[in-house]
């Protein structure tokens, strides 16, 4: 298979003026070292962590275009009140996409590498919304025969992330844990994880619609955050799970706090005479994202066995080992099209990424509507 010299990169960069600009480049494509690939990329989603990268608080309904053609780039203001925390980010190009799919086009001389030529593989070292991506083999989830790369373009972030949560929750003593925002794509998984495994789930929506979502795939436990009942449907599904771990996707605002809450509620009622402190029973939360960016508000209602700290997949990974990740990774790939499916409300190429309608729907985070980049097209 021939490989090109130079391919085309999405990249992102801020410049001084406070102005984010989003814009293809043509950049040279590495030699592959002994233990690396050259994959021809095929399928890259656009998550929810990519969008906080590459545009961040960027005001995309002011949008316009740099620059059309060959070259093409749009830009975007910055709010003023944000450039001190990105001071880094301040002239040069990032690559965006975290991970992706495609086909291995050609190998260093090591015979792992050279034995996966013509392969499907997936990949989360980044810069993956490029025509080409040069990645060890270490870094690499070799799909089954018959994969494709749609079908594996979102290996990393959302199976593993579900599958460490788990690992997590078994390695700090939980038994059944509460995720929020669970009619997401990682939602939907982390409660087709949790059936088969037998883990008590409760699923946390902010609408009927994603309710029925849920319930549509088998989901027990579901409660709606825009409902009256919700700390009363809340409490009662914890106590139905026996779940003392939260995974928290929101972040902002008091969701922390009711669920702390309501866990509380449910050890306390165990208890016989008072206890000042509250249950003794340990309650954690992490948050693992900000879909509102409002502080994290704590009310002191949930006693003193409790705890809340950030949870970020690549620093779990990181602290498990190699030989966890293997483990998780050789599951994500024989259930690659079952338990660890995505689906996808559009597929887009490396131009249309760049359209400012385009970009102000996928900027959206909507449910259902996850976009994929087809590099190639």
């Amino acid at each position: 298979m021939s490989v090109p010299e130079t391919s085309l990169q999405l990249q992102s960069r801020l410049s001084p003026d406070a102005r984010l600009h989003l814009g293809l480049a043509t950049v040279p494509v590495a030699r592959p070292a002994a233990d690396e690939v050259v994959i021809r990329v095929e399928a890259a989603p656009v998550n929810p962590s990519d969008i906080g990268a590459m545009i961040g608080p960027a005001d995309v309904s002011r949008t316009r275009v740099e620059r059309s053609g060959d070259a093409p780039e749009i830009s975007m203001p910055m709010p003023p009140e944000a450039m001190p925390a990105l001071a880094a980010r301040v002239g040069p190009a990032v690559p965006a996409g975290v991970e992706g799919a495609g086909v291995v086009v050609a190998a260093g001389s090591s015979p792992r590498a050279r034995a996966l030529v013509g392969r499907v593989v997936a990949t989360s070292t980044g810069a993956m919304y490029a025509q080409h991506r040069v990645a060890k083999v270490d870094d690499l989830l070799v799909t089954k025969d018959g994969a494709t790369p749609a079908e594996a373009a979102s290996s990393f972030v959302n199976p593993l992330t579900a599958l460490g949560m788990l690992e997590t929750m078994r390695g700090e003593g939980h038994t059944a844990l509460v995720h929020t925002a669970a009619a997401s794509n990682l939602g939907q998984m982390l409660n087709r994880v949790c059936l088969a495994d037998g883990v008590g789930l409760v699923n946390v929506v902010r609408s009927q619609e994603q309710a029925g979502i849920l319930r549509d795939i088998g989901a027990e436990h579901v409660v709606d955050s825009s409902t009256p009942t919700f700390p009363e449907d809340l409490t009662a599904a914890i106590a139905a799970t026996g779940a003392t771990l939260c995974f928290d996707v929101i972040g902002g605002g008091d969701m922390v706090s009711r669920v702390l809450t309501a866990m509380e509620t449910v050890q306390a009622a165990k208890l016989t005479g008072h206890h000042r402190y509250g249950s003794s029973v340990h309650k954690q939360v992490y948050v693992c994202g900000r879909l509102d960016t409002r502080p994290t508000e704590l009310a002191n209602t949930f006693g003193l066995a409790w705890g809340v700290g950030g949870w970020l997949l690549t620093t779990f990974l990181a602290q498990v080992g190699p030989e966890v990740v293997g483990r998780l990774k050789d599951r994500v790939a024989d259930e690659l099209t079952t338990t660890f499916a995505s689906r996808y409300a559009r597929t887009i190429s490396l131009r249309e990424a760049l359209d400012p309608e385009v970009v102000a729907a996928y900027h959206r985070r909507a449910t259902g509507e996850k976009y994929l980049i087809a590099p190639q097209s």
